[in-house]
């Protein structure tokens, strides 16, 4: 009975760390909303495509920022581009607006959401799709699989980071990009 005890603990453990998980990315999907009325002055409707989009953009820029992701969970390469499988139907099913409370969420974890809002918040869903299929880590997880074709390999988070070798760092608060600071130090940036 002890060997069931400890996979029975092991099992509770391992899911409140998933939950931890689902928390976090749930709380970064709802500032990212949040960000978005209040940085473009328009609601964002029930735009679930939109949503997943700008969510792999904003891991995506958490790579390129600082090295390590924004949030844990994976997102699997499906036909329309990166999707994250628990926010499937987050309008539908779960979804509360931001309240206030993004006690998961750091400063830098705003500061990077802010920056793909105001970069990428201008631009419809299709436009947004478009752009995730020029990404190395989607079509990387679409190897073999024809432009129609179900899939839902997960995206390596080492491919994002590739992808995020190309992003161009930019900086919403003083509008301009990281590397036209005049003090810029690629160095200090890439250790940092």
């Amino acid at each position: 009975t002890n060997t069931g005890d400890r996979c029975g603990t092991c099992v509770f453990i391992c899911m409140t760390k998933e939950e931890e998980d689902m928390s976090k990315t749930i709380d970064v999907a709802k500032y990212l909303i949040y960000a978005y009325e209040q940085m473009s002055n328009s609601r964002f409707e029930t735009q679930e495509l939109k949503l997943q989009k700008l969510m792999y953009f904003a891991q995506r820029e958490s790579f390129a920022l600082t090295g390590a992701p924004l949030f844990s969970s994976d997102f699997e390469g499906w036909v329309h581009g990166p999707v994250l499988v628990e926010l499937r139907y987050f309008f539908e099913q779960s979804y509360v607006p931001y309240d206030g409370d993004s006690s998961s969420l750091s400063e830098t974890d705003k500061y990077i959401i802010e920056s793909v809002i105001n970069k990428y918040s201008q631009y419809d869903a299709w436009y947004l799709r478009n752009l995730s299929h020029e990404e190395l880590s989607w079509k990387n997880s679409r190897n073999g699989l024809n432009d129609s074709e179900v899939g839902n390999k997960i995206i390596s988070k080492e491919d994002i980071k590739k992808d995020a070798e190309k992003v161009r760092v930019y900086d919403h608060q003083y509008d301009m990009y990281l590397d036209e600071f005049d003090d810029f130090n690629e160095e200090v940036y890439l250790a940092g």
